[in-house]
């Protein structure tokens, strides 16, 4: 079906079997797919969809839904059998970093696959290939097609070789740990309820903010970060209202 969809867009300059280069793409992610229209799928942007004219179901989004859950499965298993001795806490804090969007989309970015990612010409112009959420869901999609295509045991190939085989580097990197969730538990832990974030600025085109956001804590400001994005910014503020409170 998604052959005949994309010989019928061949007028927009797509090439008119696939639209991408499956085989260099398959060489990158070692593995060979026996539905390679799985594999156009896991590339697929929603955005695309305005050129093949296909519905909504058809984008990546479904994949990277199950991709999500199949990657939760295999850290959360990888990490209760290679850390038998650390509590829940500890083996929930590696598994957030591991899975985060920063982490994958740095993966995905190293292995140059946002060039395969199919879009519209203005989420291309507005910096598409490049954009964190678009790159760590391309991860998640891949992940799902791979499990669709092949079985549980492929998925975690894939897994271990492009994430938890570099995770002592991923967790050794503090830029990716939860120091929003690091400094809840410590508020709460002295009795001062939750932390608030507040966005205080915020300028430059849509594609390409930057936020200011202060957290108080005990009804004072404790700390400020910046950052491309809101979560970015609160967790840079956390960070910093962390070293102020002597906790990191």
């Amino acid at each position: 079906m998604l052959k005949e969809i994309f010989q019928r867009i061949g007028k927009y300059g797509v090439e008119p079997d696939w639209p991408v280069d499956i085989s260099e793409l398959q060489r990158i992610i070692k593995y060979k797919f026996n539905n390679s229209e799985l594999l156009i799928q896991a590339v697929k942007h929603r955005s695309f969809l305005s050129i093949s004219e296909e519905q909504a179901h058809y984008s990546n989004e479904r994949m990277e839904f199950l991709g999500d859950a199949v990657l939760d499965l295999i850290v959360t298993e990888y990490l209760y059998t290679q850390y038998p001795a650390d509590p829940e806490g500890s083996l929930s804090k590696k598994k957030s970093v591991l899975v985060s969007r920063p982490v994958l989309a740095k993966i995905t970015d190293e292995l140059s696959l946002g060039k395969f990612l199919l879009m519209n010409k203005g989420e291309e112009k507005t910096g598409g290939r490049e954009r964190q959420s678009n790159l760590a869901n391309l991860f998640e999609s891949i992940l799902g097609a791979i499990y669709l295509d092949g079985n549980y045991t492929k998925a975690k190939n894939f897994v271990h070789r492009f994430l938890l085989a570099n995770k002592d580097r991923v967790l050794n990197q503090n830029i990716y740990f939860n120091y929003k969730s690091d400094l809840l538990e410590y508020s709460q832990g002295k009795g001062w309820g939750y932390p608030v974030y507040e966005v205080v600025d915020a300028s430059g085109p849509d594609h390409h903010k930057k936020f200011v956001v202060i957290v108080r804590v005990n009804n004072e400001t404790a700390g400020k970060g910046i950052g491309n994005s809101k979560k970015t910014a609160e967790q840079m503020a956390a960070k910093n209202a962390l070293q102020k409170l002597e906790v990191h």
